[in-house]
């Protein structure tokens, strides 16, 4: 099997101060009793927690076919997953209409996901490694420090819970021109005991590069990736527990002319990227003071090795362009190395005053190096951030209806100045069983690194374009709030329930790219300070289920993302205040039926209007624009027969993603295209078929 991988993915998932708590889950999406951490950093049910959690369970995921992490996203309100780049397809997390520099991936809740994995982890990270998703939209600073300002995404890894095995194999054509497939498998085992338990999974895909508008150049790189994890944990008494996991990935993905020529810079146009990631971690866990307390200490690692090609290779008729380029094509290496460890201390104080409150007091440490290099570019990023971040939290349920939370964080950061302090507060008001009230405020903050969109080298009028760091650039601050209304009705055959979530950003410095002209090899951005934005809207959700045969979800957002001055992005156009690539509105909906052996699955995603940057120098694009581009819609189907026996169950399923084909259709043609001119839905119309074996 070519580039086999082992991927061992982290899975320390937050253990419970009360052992009694467990992390079960049913597979309706609308299940009030969900075990939620992200919020607290504590268990808590879903409905006591001060700050609205949203969940993806992996049966949500399994519904919609999603086959990575990428795709699982998209069903949420305020979340949008977008494709920037037509070469190499990178991709990136919006929440609330913010960029993914300000969205906050955990991984078993570490901040492990490094600027370079924000790249292509995204999609790297097989949806057969998750057991659910948990995501805190507005800021969360002062539990997880820098970036966590528009969200957090907490992904929980698979659990061993019960002796289970899956098998699986499906297959996609891409437009009835490219093939991609996947062999997925799954296997979990527990102790008789309990006290001991592991979880594996191993995904392999290879996708065909695809080719929407016939000019030899992709649209969807080629990919081959395996993956390969194990989650174990081990009671050595009653109340301790150790969780150990490590993990790998390989992938290699190659787009732009699609040609047999090798190697990449034997091509007109190409980017090539081959990743070998690892990581891994401990945590350890002891409850004591009858359960009161419990105390948590965890060191967690991942480096990510990357060698990489980015380049345009020069007309033949320039001999001695061409004769340089061959001598020194733009190969590059990266390298970037996390380091997460620390303490938490958890007490509970029963009764404080007139109810229980949950003390929270912990040290975290993080340690990112970043290096990427192309020599032929004279382009270096060599960077090393520390951050040591002490917080404190109260989490008091004062009464059967009111709970108050509150925090405080210090950020000692080595690119700020001074120490960075994080508060928040969120109150919950329960009505009666049905009605809760939530408000919030929180402030935030990102340093002035390099993130995941600065390490991303983009072809644009010709040649390529960088980000480079101005240096007088300061940190950017953020203050926000949340007012939200929850309802959920539940009776013997049915639930249904609606959420309405008004947000409010302000930005402080906030990080723009201002053009600074052109070298010898392109266009060239530099990330400075602008005066400030204001981001704000309103998300609506509605959810149902009739007696576990049909069940809706769905959800819309209306916002506003504006600069307080104009931001120029193409030199020499008129600046403008809307943040681009942020549409006003946004949604999606999931329709599914399940009964007896049949279940089917019907889901649209919805995305509005937006202006993109456009620059010239393909074939067919002669000036530099800002376009605002057409809304557009996915509507996808999916079907699921399962054979059952007394031993094993066998599923068999098929679909058709996009089925109206809203792809985007003004793709650059040729060498010279704007690679960053891509705005659409991440695929054109794909029709699949799969088989799952479990037993």
């Amino acid at each position: 099997m070519r580039n086999l991988i082992f991927f061992f993915v982290a899975t320390s998932v937050f253990s419970q101060i009360n052992p009694e708590i467990t992390y079960s889950q049913k597979d309706s999406i609308v299940n009030l009793e969900d075990i939620v951490v992200t919020a607290t950093k504590t268990p808590k049910r879903k409905t006591n927690s001060p700050i609205i959690i949203n969940i993806i369970n992996s049966q949500s995921i399994r519904n919609v076919q999603a086959c990575n992490l990428s795709e699982s996203l998209s069903f949420q309100t305020g979340l949008r997953v977008e494709t920037d780049c037509q070469t190499c397809n990178y991709t990136q997390l919006r929440i609330n209409g913010m960029s993914g520099g300000f969205s906050q991936i955990l991984i078993n809740g570490r901040p492990t996901f490094s600027p370079l994995m924000g790249l292509y982890a995204l999609e790297q990270f097989p949806s057969n490694m998750i057991e659910k998703i948990e995501i805190m939209k507005g800021g969360g600073s002062t539990l997880y420090g820098s970036s966590a300002i528009g969200g957090t995404v907490n992904i929980i890894t698979k659990i061993p819970k019960e002796n289970s095995s899956q098998i699986e194999f499906n297959t996609h054509s891409i437009d009835r021109q490219s093939n991609d497939y996947s062999v997925v498998g799954n296997s979990s085992i527990v102790s008789e005991s309990k006290k001991t338990g592991v979880s594996l999974f191993v995904n392999k895909r290879e996708r065909e590069a695809y080719d929407n508008n016939d000019d030899r150049f992709s649209e969807l790189p080629y990919l081959n990736n395996i993956s390969f994890g194990a989650n174990m944990y081990y009671m050595h008494k009653e109340n301790q527990k150790l969780d150990l996991n490590f993990s790998s990935i390989y992938e290699y993905r190659y787009g732009g002319e699609i040609t047999d020529q090798n190697p990449a810079h034997l091509a007109d146009q190409s980017e090539e990227r081959m990743h070998n990631i690892f990581s891994g971690g401990i945590d350890y866990q002891i409850n004591f003071n009858n359960y009161d307390s419990s105390l948590i200490t965890y060191v967690a690692y991942q480096n990510t090795d990357r060698e990489h090609y980015t380049g345009i290779k020069p007309d033949d008729d320039d001999a001695i362009e061409m004769d340089a380029f061959l001598k020194n094509p733009p190969y590059g290496d990266s390298y970037v190395e996390t380091i997460n460890t620390g303490f938490q201390l958890n007490h509970m104080i029963s009764p404080f005053f007139s109810g229980d409150n949950v003390l929270t007091l912990g040290v975290d440490y993080l340690h990112e190096g970043v290096f990427d290099e192309i020599p032929s570019y004279n382009y270096l990023v060599d960077q090393v951030s520390k951050d040591l971040g002490v917080f404190f939290q109260s989490d008091w349920e004062i009464n059967q209806k009111l709970s108050l939370l509150t925090g405080l964080r210090g950020d000692f950061h080595n690119y700020v100045e001074k120490t960075i302090y994080s508060p928040r507060a969120s109150l919950l008001y329960k009505a009666n069983d049905d009605v809760q009230f939530r408000i919030g405020y929180g402030t935030g903050f990102r340093a002035p690194q390099a993130l995941d969109t600065d390490l991303h080298i983009a072809f644009a009028g010709g040649g390529i374009s960088r980000v480079i760091l101005s240096p007088e650039l300061k940190e950017e601050k953020s203050e926000s709030f949340n007012l939200s209304v929850n309802y959920d009705k539940a009776k013997e055959n049915w639930i249904a329930g609606f959420t309405v979530d008004l947000f409010y950003n302000q930005l402080q410095n906030a990080f723009i790219l201002h053009p600074v002209g052109e070298d010898e090899f392109g266009e060239v951005f530099e990330k400075q300070n602008g005066q400030g934005a204001l981001i704000k809207g309103i998300n609506f959700e509605v959810r149902a289920n009739f007696n576990r045969v049909i069940q809706l979800e769905g959800g819309y957002t209306i916002q506003s993302s504006m600069f307080d001055n104009p931001v120029e992005y193409i030199k020499g156009i008129s600046g403008i205040k809307e943040f681009i690539r942020t549409p006003d509105n946004y949604g999606y909906s999931v329709l599914t039926y399940t009964k007896n052996n049949i279940s089917s699955t019907l889901n649209y995603v919805y995305t509005g209007s937006m202006k993109v940057p456009h620059f010239a120098g393909a074939l067919n694009q002669l000036v530099d624009e800002i376009v605002t581009t057409d809304s557009f819609s996915e509507l996808s189907l999916k079907f699921n027969y399962t054979i059952p026996t007394d031993i094993i169950s066998l599923d068999l399923y098929t679909g058709i993603k996009n089925i109206f084909n809203q792809y985007q259709s003004d793709f650059d043609i040729g060498k010279s295209r704007d690679s960053n001119y891509i705005y659409g839905p991440a695929q054109p119309r794909t029709t699949y078929f799969g088989v799952r074996l479990n037993y």
